[in-house]
């Protein structure tokens, strides 16, 4: 272990950690409403003299930057402050038990926001002529449109970027991409007691759903193409057979699974769907799409990988990061995200959501030591628009 990375891990508190991680959760940030949770993370890396600079998203909204180090870095890392909104107003708060830490966006992505911040007051701690050079990104709305990775990335694109969403410290150089699709259907109101003399637009959409299921597209393996139904909802004014009913729809798409292929094969479906069912009135928008990418394996950050996990007696298992992300913003914008993050996704954007300080205190230690063990060039690529 270099003298530098000992310094830096004896510098990292875990009681200061979990402090930050607690009062974090307690700040209501949703999506739209970072500026309280951002002025708190402010005042604490104003602390290492270190300049913080906010970058204006629009309104009241902001990034926070910092930088280290000579020159500019070529390594990010990259953490989201937005949540999505509480399921209980009253019960979004931190809690914790047994070193388990619930609450929202414990894992989504409080959790690896307060190692980030602990790696970096840590490193901070070393002489200025020792620090990596290195820059820290909290963004606002990843949780919404990604307005917030977008502004930065219309300004610089960094060559690597490490992004802590959830992954129960497994890292992710492979990112599923994501689309979203948006389909309405119409009928004709009616009292419910003569849905013969009216068109029910619930009905029609379930034969819409079924025919989508039943495509071709869904015949690959699960793993290549996963496909939910998010929400649903219709017209609710009286005791009626409804006019509207309105369908949005997640995939997510393993890399190799271009978005304009799962399109194409969707409009045909959509298409033959108007031509079978019958009064079939549907509106379709494809809402948002994006491809993913996978890293080769033989890169900086992996060699790195493979010297600081052992050391933290910590398997290193790479899994595929399957839901969407800045990670996929980043990639198309030149850069080369790597997903990797205390928490799992099986419980974020759950009343279940949680994270342990064991995994956030492990992440905040190899995030410093990678910051460490990466070499870092001056060469910046400028962004793709």
């Amino acid at each position: 272990m270099s003298v530098a990375l000992e310094h830096v891990w004896n510098a990292i508190d875990p009681i200061r950690l979990r402090q930050t991680l607690m009062e974090m959760i307690d700040i209501y940030s949703p999506s739209g409403k970072e500026e309280d949770i951002q002025l708190y993370l402010e005042e604490r890396l104003v602390a290492t003299g270190i300049p913080v600079r906010r970058q204006i998203v629009e309104g009241e909204r902001y990034n926070l930057i910092t930088t280290m180090g000579q020159g500019e870095p070529s390594l990010y890392f990259v953490g989201h402050v937005d949540t999505v909104t509480a399921w209980d107003i009253d019960k979004y708060t931190a809690v914790e038990e047994w070193g388990v830490v619930r609450g929202l966006g414990s894992a989504d992505m409080k959790g690896g926001c307060a190692a980030m911040v602990e790696a970096w007051l840590a490193l901070a701690t070393l002489a200025e002529e020792q620090r990596p050079t290195l820059g820290l990104l909290l963004v606002v709305g990843e949780e919404e449109n990604g307005d917030g990775s977008s502004r930065f990335l219309a300004e610089q694109c960094p060559d690597w970027a490490i992004i802590g969403e959830p992954t129960s410290l497994r890292p992710a150089f492979n990112h599923y991409g994501y689309m979203e699709i948006a389909l309405v259907t119409l009928g004709r109101r009616i009292h419910s007691s003569l849905p013969e003399l009216g068109h029910n637009a619930i009905e029609s959409m379930l034969r819409v759903l079924l025919q989508i299921e039943r495509s071709p597209l869904f015949a690959q393996q699960p793993s290549k193409l996963v496909y939910s139904i998010r929400e649903m909802s219709s017209s609710r004014a009286g005791f009626v057979v409804p006019d509207r009913c309105d369908t949005w729809i997640d995939l997510h798409l393993s890399p190799d699974v271009q978005p304009a292929t799962v399109r194409a094969e969707l409009e045909q479906t959509l298409t033959h769907a108007r031509q079978t069912i019958k009064g079939l009135s549907l509106e379709a928008r494809f809402d948002f799409e994006s491809g993913g990418y996978e890293l080769p394996l033989n890169n900086p950050l992996m060699v790195a990988l493979e010297d600081i996990f052992p050391r933290l007696n910590l398997p290193l298992q790479f899994v595929p990061f399957r839901s969407h992300s800045d990670g996929n913003l980043f990639y198309q914008a030149g850069s080369k995200p790597l997903i990797l993050g205390p928490g799992s996704l099986e419980t974020a954007h759950t009343s279940e959501e949680q994270t342990s300080l064991t995994e956030v205190e492990a992440a905040a230690r190899i995030y410093a030591a990678l910051a460490l063990a990466c070499p870092h060039t001056d060469h910046h690529q400028e962004p793709v628009r």
